[in-house]
């Protein structure tokens, strides 16, 4: 007895004396992240496209997506993990679907909200309605035109956007906070968000008006002496900037674009970057740093272990995993269900209004030389619409198709399915335009692109590019065709674009050379007139536009 006293008695005064010993493993964290959100409250049509377990020479199409089923993969996700945390990557809103779109997006707002999103780079498409929209959108208030049309008072964003490289030209400071920091057991991570510097390339320009873009890694790495005087070492990138991979969702053989170069020029203190924009899925190491995409539209969730050391407080370790949000696996979240029953209530009306007729799937799938039979399909009911202007081509941005057009089982085709397409609500604007200029438009199409950008063209217009050709010099000077007739380079042409074309987005510059500028209808009134007009229509041939080589 009197041993065993003796030993506790030791033992409670080596406690006494030294404290509490400190842990030494590290501190787990889960960083769950996602990107392109894009109001896709609903799964998206097609899902997410992957190579076939079955036949790796094969892709298939797996359901997946939604908010529901994004709600509920987060929240198992986080499970068991008491240090977690739901970031984003940037266009959460804008290219929306109707839902979404006919309340100004406010109901993608409420819903990553609700399922516990925490901070988000801003993407381009956060400018789409401008920085004063995106300024409500952080923090709430009706619209200051069209009011409060929501099923309740729209309170703003619960979570954070970040937009480190944004800058107020007027007061020198960062339109948004720069970064956002979590603690985990005490050890803080920042985490530092950021859209693409080409942003004013890529939007309409008085969205952007008084604000610059600054380069992305040189923002980034300025910001590095800053967190670590605050004592942070532990720093993760969102960023709104991609790259192009030609693997499978949850690899990265061959990835090229931006995103790249940007990576390889970070501060050696980055370590995990999860990024966006390009709507590829990616899980890579890039000079020694994890660097992810999760897709688009809420098909993916990439989930990411990172090690925390407890006495230095940085990443010793980072892993990633890019999970499909299957809608078979995930169940629907019930909260996010009564939110999307509500909104859809009040678009009912709208949304379900039959337009037209379609007997077969009008897809955005291109052709070798970059035709889809939804930009053909596009380009047609804005020439159609634009005759009264004089109109005799009509050009479409890629970019602005944001879905197939789908049959549905009647044939029959709603509202709702033409604004998935099309769901910028940009006007149609017919200029004139010389043939030499014409022709310098369509070399544009590889000069000063992160990627082509093959515009869709309408009937009775046709030319061939070569790819063996240097950029500038791709298009076939005598090959352009008009009803059969060569385009005349010194003549004068009437053509019909959207107004972000017309204002030189995607970096279409010769359109603000155009003259005798006329002004339309908005391009999705055009798609329906043309629906309702039209009976019913199929897909034709691709060949409009003639790939040589």
């Amino acid at each position: 007895m009197r041993i065993n006293a003796l030993l506790a008695f030791t033992l409670a005064a080596l406690v006494a004396g030294c404290g509490t010993i400190a842990p030494t493993e590290p501190v787990d964290v889960r960083v769950l992240a996602i990107n392109d959100f894009h109001g896709n409250l609903k799964p998206p049509l097609g899902g997410i496209r992957i190579r076939d377990p079955q036949n790796p020479g094969k892709t298939v199409d797996v359901p997946a997506g939604g908010a529901e089923h994004l709600a509920t993969a987060v929240r198992e996700l986080s499970a068991g993990h008491p240090n977690h945390i739901f970031v984003a990557a940037g266009d959460l809103v804008g290219g929306s679907p109707l839902l979404s779109a006919l309340f100004r997006d406010e109901p993608t707002i409420e819903a990553l909200g609700l399922m516990g999103l925490e901070a988000s780079a801003v993407g381009n498409h956060e400018f789409d309605a401008g920085r004063t929209e995106l300024l409500r959108q952080q923090n709430g208030g009706c619209h200051p035109q069209r009011g409060c049309k929501g099923p309740q008072p729209f309170t703003g964003a619960r979570f954070q956007y970040l937009a480190a490289s944004t800058i107020d030209t007027a007061t020198g400071t960062t339109l948004l906070p720069p970064y956002h920091v979590k603690r985990f057991e005490g050890i803080p991570v920042a985490f530092i968000g950021l859209t693409l510097k080409d942003t004013p390339q890529i939007v309409v320009p008085a969205g952007v008006a008084g604000l610059e873009f600054r380069d992305e890694a040189q923002t980034v790495n300025a910001l590095v002496p800053e967190l670590r005087r605050q004592g942070i070492a532990a720093i993760v990138l969102l960023i709104h900037e991609g790259g192009m991979p030609v693997g499978d969702y949850n690899e990265c053989p061959g990835l090229s674009g931006p995103i790249v170069d940007i990576v390889r020029k970070l501060d050696r203190a980055i370590d995990v970057v999860i990024s966006g924009h390009t709507h590829r899925a990616y899980n890579c190491r890039i000079d020694g740093r994890l660097l992810t995409s999760a897709d688009k539209y809420g098909t993916l969730v990439t989930a990411i272990d990172l090690k925390l050391d407890r006495r230095s407080g940085s990443i010793v370790e980072a892993r990633a995993d890019n999970v499909i949000v299957r809608t078979d696996r995930y169940a629907r979240d019930p909260a996010q269900t009564r939110l999307i029953a509500a909104y859809e209530q009040l678009s009912a009306p709208l949304a379900q209004r039959v337009v037209g007729r379609v007997a077969a799937t009008f897809t955005r799938d291109e052709s070798p030389a970059g035709e889809s039979t939804v930009g053909e399909l596009v380009a047609d009911a804005q020439l159609a619409a634009t005759a009264d202007a004089g109109a005799q081509i009509a050009l479409m941005n890629p970019g602005g198709l944001r879905a197939s057009l789908a049959a549905r089982a009647d044939g029959t085709v709603r509202y709702e399915d033409l604004f998935s397409v099309q769901p910028f609500s940009n006007n149609l604007v017919t200029l004139t335009l010389t043939g030499a200029q014409l022709r310098q438009v369509l070399e544009q199409q590889w000069l000063d692109q992160p990627r082509p950008r093959v515009m869709q063209v309408s009937r009775g217009f046709s030319y061939s590019w070569d790819s063996q050709r240097p950029p500038g010099e791709r298009v076939v000077a005598d090959s352009l065709r008009l009803n059969g007739g060569p385009i005349d380079p010194s003549a004068a042409y009437r053509v019909t674009v959207n107004s972000f074309m017309a204002s030189g987005g995607d970096n279409f510059t010769v359109f603000k050379q155009g003259r005798d500028v006329r002004t339309g209808m908005m391009d999705i009134d055009a798609f329906e007139r043309y629906m309702q007009a039209a009976g019913t229509v199929a897909p034709g041939a691709l060949d409009r536009i003639v790939r040589l080589r």
